[in-house]
């Protein structure tokens, strides 16, 4: 969940604190093109460090989802190396999203070489063995086998395909169980040369530990990593417009239903990606007073920017018979803020509710680090004028956004539950598309229900 960290700057007093104790860090790059950022902090026990790899899931080979997380799990095969991390009151960790590996690791910093030549083994030394892929495969299989699929998750993993389709972020990035059997030991051999490079890479340390000795282990363990020619862009063709139905998929019982609206929006290093934030609590505040039923219910709104189009999705989990109206008004909601001022009051509400979030999130020891991490990985304005920037958000600014991510998109709707409720209580107010029916509802107008027409 890298998109809340953008959260973080919209707490003025915790983040100055937080930036204030680590400070802007030290920058240091080895002749491969590995970038550092550290924090020494001598007094400091522990060390953290976090290895981020710029390239993720959305290099997944087409009809191989899941290959770029399988290649993470593979850098720490032996369940040894965690034990050693756990015994020293550590941890270990590989997260794979669509953009980015990241690896944690988190120890005493006495252990620090031992730290970065345990990294070294995984990156360089990356053990991608028949034996080992092989069984690394076969467990992540059984894992997305036996995970089972709530209605939550089908009707993420469904709203994200009917906006996206083909497209990168249209597909789960940890993969199924049948697109995961399909990647074999070339492919990842493939992705480790393309992507698994020091020049695709940034390194954030903090800690305990002396400049001199840090860089000398880093310039020993590291420095025969070996520089990429050529790192692979983020360049893919854009989907096409989704389909304008509401698509009904079918799910067991018949009380309650998942709705979600979703849009295409904006990318992590774009300016107007904080207001989005703001932007989501507004949208929510304006659903739960149009639908009160919503305030009892699990609603979210967010804006989850990337390094290619984001998403804007909104989400709750209502009663079938409620279904209806849940989505008419959420794009009431939508076409209202387009076309109407922001006022006053509802931006300083915004405001707070995202201090409340910033304030949760800067809980979390990590979230500095991370958000610095973003802003060497995705090119994002420095911290600060982040900051500025929410601070200065006019309500103006706020319709100025709604109009880009809404005033033209057509909006990806999926509703999942029991298909025949739904669809006696759908069908007469907006055109659908039942999963599994060959014989599909024809619109009853030929204009798109996009936000910016009635319905």
């Amino acid at each position: 969940m890298i998109w809340v960290l953008v959260c973080v700057l919209l707490a003025p007093n915790a983040t100055r604190s937080q930036q204030t104790r680590l400070g802007e860090p030290e920058r240091q790059e080895l002749l491969n093109g590995l970038r550092i950022l550290i924090w020494t902090r001598p007094a400091d026990p522990q060390i953290l460090l976090k290895l981020r790899i710029h390239s993720g899931a959305a290099f997944d080979l087409a009809d191989k989802a899941g290959e770029m997380a399988l290649l993470g799990d593979i850098l720490f095969p032996d369940p040894a190396t965690r034990e050693y991390f756990e015994q020293m009151d550590g941890r270990l960790s590989v997260v794979t999203n669509y953009d980015s590996i990241t690896v944690t690791m988190n120890g005493r910093s006495g252990e620090v070489e031992r730290m970065i030549e345990i990294l070294r083994n995984a990156v360089v030394a990356t053990p991608l063995t028949p034996d080992v892929v092989a069984s690394v495969r076969s467990v992540r299989i059984k894992i997305a086998k036996e995970s089972s699929v709530s209605p939550e998750m089908l009707a993420d993993r469904a709203i994200a395909r009917r906006l996206f389709g083909e497209f990168p972020y249209g597909r789960p990035h940890a993969g199924s169980a049948e697109s995961i059997a399909r990647v074999d030991r070339p492919d990842l051999m493939l992705a480790k040369d393309r992507f698994l490079n020091p020049n695709n890479a940034t390194l954030a340390i903090v800690g305990g530990v002396q400049m001199p000795r840090l860089m000398r282990a880093l310039r020993q363990l590291l420095g025969n990593w070996r520089k990429s020619e050529q790192i692979v862009p983020s360049t893919f063709v854009q989907p096409a417009p989704p389909d304008p139905r509401t698509l009904v998929i079918n799910a067991p019982g018949d009380e309650s239903a998942e709705v979600r609206l979703a849009a295409r929006a904006l990318a992590r290093n774009d300016r107007d990606t904080p207001v989005a934030m703001l932007l989501a609590h507004m949208v929510q505040d304006r659903w739960e007073k149009a639908v009160p039923e919503l305030t009892r219910a699990r609603v979210f709104v967010r804006h989850e920017p990337r390094v290619m189009p984001g998403v804007f999705v909104i989400g709750a989990s209502v009663r079938t018979e409620s279904a209806a109206k849940a989505i008419k008004s959420a794009r009431e909601v939508l076409r209202s803020i387009a076309s109407q001022t922001v006022t006053a009051v509802e931006l300083g509400e915004a405001k707070i509710k995202a201090l409340a979030a910033a304030n949760s999130a800067l809980s979390e020891p990590e979230t500095t680090i991370e958000a610095w991490l973003d802003q060497e990985t995705y090119k994002n304005a420095a911290l600060n004028d982040e900051l500025k920037a929410l601070e200065n958000a006019t309500p103006t600014d706020l319709q100025r956004v709604a109009t880009r991510l809404f005033g033209k998109e057509t909006l990806a709707t999926v509703v999942v539950g029991n298909s025949e409720i739904l669809r006696a209580r759908l069908e007469p107010e907006m055109p659908i598309d039942v999963l599994g029916e060959t014989k599909t509802t024809q619109p009853k107008s030929p204009q798109s229900p996009t936000v910016g027409k009635p319905d």
